[in-house]
């Protein structure tokens, strides 16, 4: 059972990852903090007796996590751009 959870997150990682070169930031973060998030729940769950549960619990903290990650950069970035606009229009 645990090679199939493990061979199922490397497959979702891989195929879900391949395609993030036209993704946002927001969107590559969620992505990335989902698959990372199923894939320690799935560990946890494993050791605690349920990997199912484990898996859907760690994917939703780490979509939500991957997700605020994002804003905030992204955010970040955009008060970074502004300054420089800023910045260059008082030369």
């Amino acid at each position: 059972m645990q090679k199939i959870i493990a061979v199922t997150v490397m497959l979702f990682l891989v195929v879900g990852l391949s395609g993030c070169s036209d993704m946002s930031q927001t969107g590559k973060s969620t992505l990335v903090g989902g698959a990372g998030g199923a894939a320690g729940g799935a560990l946890i769950g494993a050791l605690a007796g349920n990997a199912a549960l484990g898996t859907a619990i760690g994917a939703g903290v780490g979509v939500a996590g991957g997700f605020l990650y994002g804003k905030s950069k992204e955010a970040q970035q955009n008060a970074y751009q502004q300054g420089y606009q800023a910045g260059q229009q008082s030369r």
